[in-house]
């Protein structure tokens, strides 16, 4: 039976989720960690270990989560992946887009780059002048949140409302990386989740936070919607800027009737989208990267 190696270090419901997807099309996978792979360049050697492989290439990689650690260690696991796709192994979503989408000031930039709206964005080093930016947005009555650059759900976000909140605007290993809040359509505070695969917006959520973070990680309440036509253009605009297979794409509809994206997930949850759709989104994604298997053939 052909294998599928399934790259995370919490299986959980989305790792169960996948199993029995590719189950369905008679293919095994298995759970690794990046962490426990061996690039080794030798004569005799294959280039790339991969726990129970051996000497085998899996058809296919599906990645479910990159460890953090230093900057050597994050740059390793994202060999293996650029290594399997050059040895001509699908990688679901492959190190690029994995890369450009863990940089919040990457995404930030190609996004603006493919005129798509998203949030007013600085990125710098100096502290002083990190202060004086975000100390005018407050005077012109924006209010700005602040971010590690490297983060998800919500992990380290501060939104800043008033000059004596500046000393919660940190550093993220000596980065500055902050917005410009945007407010949401409607009474009290919600984004909108689209999930886009092969360019196509297959589900939608409108999630309710119980304060202006919205992740479901943190208690947000899922909500089904119809996509529309706006919104499935601006998401899937986003993921074609990013170049990802596949992705969930966080939007902000103002009081303008305009959509704004927030963020841009390679490696997105959809247990709370799988609550309030019709979609088994782990099999759309199962069939997607079949696909893939198929053309790189």
């Amino acid at each position: 039976m052909s294998r599928v190696v399934i790259f995370t270090d919490d299986p959980g419901w989305h790792g169960k989720q996948l199993v029995q997807g590719f189950a369905k099309h008679q293919l095994d996978s298995c759970f690794v960690s990046l962490t426990e792979c061996t690039i080794q360049i030798e004569e005799t050697e294959f280039p790339l270990s991969i726990p129970g492989f051996g000497n085998q290439l899996p058809i296919a990689a599906f990645v479910r989560g990159v460890p953090g650690g230093s900057l050597e260690e994050v740059v390793f696991y994202l060999d293996v992946l650029h290594i399997l796709k050059a040895l001509h192994v699908p990688v679901y979503n492959d190190g690029r887009a994995i890369e450009t989408s863990v940089d919040k000031g990457m995404t930030s930039f190609l996004l603006h780059q493919q005129a798509i709206p998203t949030p007013a964005t600085w990125m710098l080093r100096d502290y002083d002048h990190a202060v004086a930016i975000a100390e005018r947005e407050l005077n012109n009555g924006q209010l700005v949140i602040s971010k590690p650059l490297f983060g998800s759900q919500g992990e380290g976000i501060r939104r800043l409302e008033k000059s004596t909140d500046l000393m919660w605007l940190t550093s993220s290993r000596g980065i500055f990386y902050f917005q410009r809040f945007v407010e949401s359509l409607g009474d009290g505070y919600s984004d909108i989740r689209v999930f886009v695969i092969n360019n196509q917006a297959i589900a939608a959520m409108r999630r309710r936070g119980v304060s202006w973070l919205n992740n479901v990680a943190r208690g947000a309440r899922c909500e089904k919607i119809q996509i529309t036509a706006a919104m499935a253009d601006i998401a899937v605009r986003a993921v074609k800027a990013l170049s990802m297979s596949y992705a969930g794409v966080d939007l902000i509809e103002t009081a303008q009737d305009e959509y704004i994206v927030i963020e841009v997930n390679s490696v997105p949850a959809w247990k709370g989208l799988q609550s309030v759709t019709d979609y088994n989104i782990a099999d759309c994604l199962v069939q997607d990267l079949i696909t893939k298997i198929t053309n790189e053939s």
